[in-house]
């Protein structure tokens, strides 16, 4: 892996030289755009509106707009002196248990390995963390913006988590929601049976992307010169009506963890 970032990871007066790396990588399937008559590649041009020429990335600059058609140009150098304290820091401001935390503030992990010299140090905070089943709440600046993460001891490993600032999270005020006790007790206690009859603990390895997979198997179909065939089952509509009838089936015939049924 390549690292993104190197700086330090502050605990106190403690200071932990680290390297970053994402923890996480898309595996979606790669497309191309072409042109529908021959099938030629279409490519992105950056062009410029006075001129009407395509412009080499190294003459780009980032500008701010501060009056109508008036910019001003910034530089990596004033982007760091911006942070000019925390650019290559994640201060860890406090500690907090890991339920506080709304699912909705999560956003993106990285993986902290230490610098040189730094093992003993790093070995200290991960294994006081793992310890105290507490979790960190840190800053960090990173392309050219501050961050909110959270850090936690995994295994042998600290990850931190990028999260959002509260200001990033939209309020689900001006959804259309049903009331609260809509539901009877029976159709509940049916519900909380259904959900104990599935649970099981987390094991990632059961859970592959279907929908990829399918993708990939029409592409060898056609590459083959055939046509794939269709196969879409209309998913039927569960009434207020039907709740009580569907719950039972349910609970007859729980689907099999890690296997879901497609949704056209």
């Amino acid at each position: 892996m390549r690292a993104l970032w190197e700086g330090s990871l502050v605990f106190g007066l403690v200071n932990i030289p680290i390297k970053l790396y994402s923890a996480s990588e898309e595996k979606s399937l790669s497309f191309n755009l072409l042109h529908k008559k021959d099938n030629s590649p279409i490519r992105y041009a950056r062009i410029c509106k006075l001129e009407d020429k395509e412009v080499p990335y190294e003459d780009i600059v980032k500008g701010y707009e501060y009056e109508k058609g008036e910019y001003v140009i910034l530089t990596d150098k004033d982007f760091d002196k911006a942070h000019v304290n925390t650019t290559h820091t994640i201060d860890i401001i406090e500690f907090s248990g890991e339920a506080e935390i709304d699912i909705r503030y999560f956003d993106k992990p990285y993986y902290l390995e230490p610098d040189r010299g730094a093992n003993k140090a790093y070995a200290l905070l991960r294994d006081a963390m793992h310890k105290s089943k507490k979790i960190a709440i840190a800053k960090f600046v990173l392309h050219n913006r501050e961050h909110l993460g959270v850090l936690k001891s995994v295994e042998n490993v600290l990850v931190l988590d990028k999260i959002r600032f509260l200001s990033e999270i939209r309020s689900p005020e001006d959804l259309k929601l049903p009331e609260q006790n809509l539901t009877n007790k029976q159709e509940l206690d049916m519900a909380l049976a259904l959900i104990k009859q599935l649970s099981h603990p987390f094991k990632p390895e059961k859970f592959h992307d279907t929908y990829a997979e399918d993708l990939q198997n029409t592409i060898q179909i056609k590459t083959r010169g055939k046509k794939p065939s269709a196969k879409v089952k209309a998913l039927k509509k569960t009434t207020p009506g039907d709740l009580m009838k569907v719950l039972k089936a349910s609970l007859k015939k729980p689907t099999r963890p890690g296997k879901h049924k497609k949704v056209a």
